[in-house]
């Protein structure tokens, strides 16, 4: 049997896919948890093959719990498809990534190639990942990008980055040319549905 264990933080989804996975013959799913800062000791506890994700959790999203996770066999199951959340799933060491909209025979399938130690990615999403290229966001950029998307003044930035507010706007000047946005908005808006944010 492979050892499944579910993180996502929607009941009723993360139930749903428990039942549809019940129905495989070699699949059972043994722990189900809704935030991500429950994962890794879950996986302590119930030593999973296989380590269902969700990106955005409360506690701690999908990527990050991935990165905790180092040798374990994980896939993500997303409703945020993006290229850069592939691109950094892809980096923390997640063997699978597929869009919540898959069939539950698709997600089994990954599951048990993942378990095999194989790699399974959607491919429409490996395609858009590899023509959208890299971020060109420095991390510097990238932080003070983070943080006005949640509504930070540029002071509120300087003091979080410990930078002074002449840099905070130079990077986040950067940002918006690099972007091709004409203001800070529009630059926040591409940088998340890119999923470089």
């Amino acid at each position: 049997m492979i050892r499944v264990l579910l993180a996502d933080d929607e009941h009723l989804i993360r139930a749903a896919i428990a039942t549809l996975l019940g129905l495989e013959p070699d699949i059972e799913v043994v722990a189900q948890v809704a935030r991500g800062d429950e994962v890794v000791a879950a996986v302590a506890e119930h030593r999973p093959d296989v380590v269902v994700l969700d990106i955005e959790m409360p506690g701690a999203d999908g990527l990050a719990v991935a990165e905790a996770l180092p040798g374990q066999g994980v896939l993500i199951l997303t409703s945020f498809g993006r290229p850069g959340y592939l691109r950094r799933a892809l980096a923390a060491g997640v063997r699978g990534f597929l869009p919540k909209d898959s069939s539950a025979d698709e997600l089994a399938t990954a599951i048990r190639k993942v378990h095999a130690g194989g790699r399974y990615l959607d491919p429409d999403l490996a395609a858009s990942a590899m023509m959208a290229g890299e971020s060109p966001l420095t991390e510097r950029e990238r932080d003070a990008l983070a943080l006005a998307a949640r509504g930070a003044a540029v002071a509120e930035i300087a003091a979080s980055l410990h930078l002074s507010e002449g840099t905070v706007r130079n990077y986040l000047s950067s940002a918006i040319g690099k972007l091709g946005a004409g203001n800070r908005i529009t630059a926040i808006k591409t940088a998340q549905d890119m999923g470089w944010l």
